[in-house]
């Protein structure tokens, strides 16, 4: 598997430290990222992680920006200056950081969700909200494709007569 899926919820320990699910850990092996690449996401309060296919995807993004301008420091600020590496021990765990915990309000449980080339780390009740209102935000936009399509579809002959 070379994509971060599903989701799963894990303690922090007293020192800080969380096990990073052994999927996830799977996919970062495969990548050859040393390490834990993590920011703050900027659609949630939740960290975004991965490994080089979230740098080279956060470098894609980049590229489409003119160099020197506002919105690429805008980018690069938020994306790689409010960044942090961190450190898989041999245990598969990793210490978040007081301003990583604070930024996703994490104390407890963590809730790892996998989306792909990334994966997010939530506080559970938020996490929990955030997936209820996906899954109706999914609905609402599948009624809408599926209307589009019934309109756009060929009508049989004689339908229209």
């Amino acid at each position: 598997m070379d994509r971060f899926v599903s989701h799963f919820t894990n303690r922090l320990d007293a020192k800080g430290r969380v096990s990073i699910p052994a999927s996830f850990r799977s996919v970062l092996a495969g990548d050859g990222f040393e390490g834990l690449y993590v920011h703050p996401s900027l659609e949630a309060e939740a960290l975004d992680c991965g490994g080089h296919g979230l740098l080279s995807e956060i470098d894609g993004l980049l590229e489409t920006l003119s160099p020197y301008s506002e919105e690429r420091d805008a980018f690069s600020t938020a994306l790689l200056g409010a960044s942090e590496i961190l450190k898989v021990d041999p245990e598969g765990r990793v210490i978040l950081t007081e301003r990583l915990k604070a930024y996703a309000g994490l104390a407890g449980e963590v809730t790892f969700v996998g989306l792909g080339q990334k994966f997010q780390i939530w506080e559970p009740g938020r996490f929990r909200a955030h997936l209820d209102e996906a899954r109706s935000r999914v609905r609402d936009m599948r009624k809408q494709l599926s209307a589009r399509h019934a309109a756009s579809a060929p009508q049989p002959r004689g339908a229209r007569e």
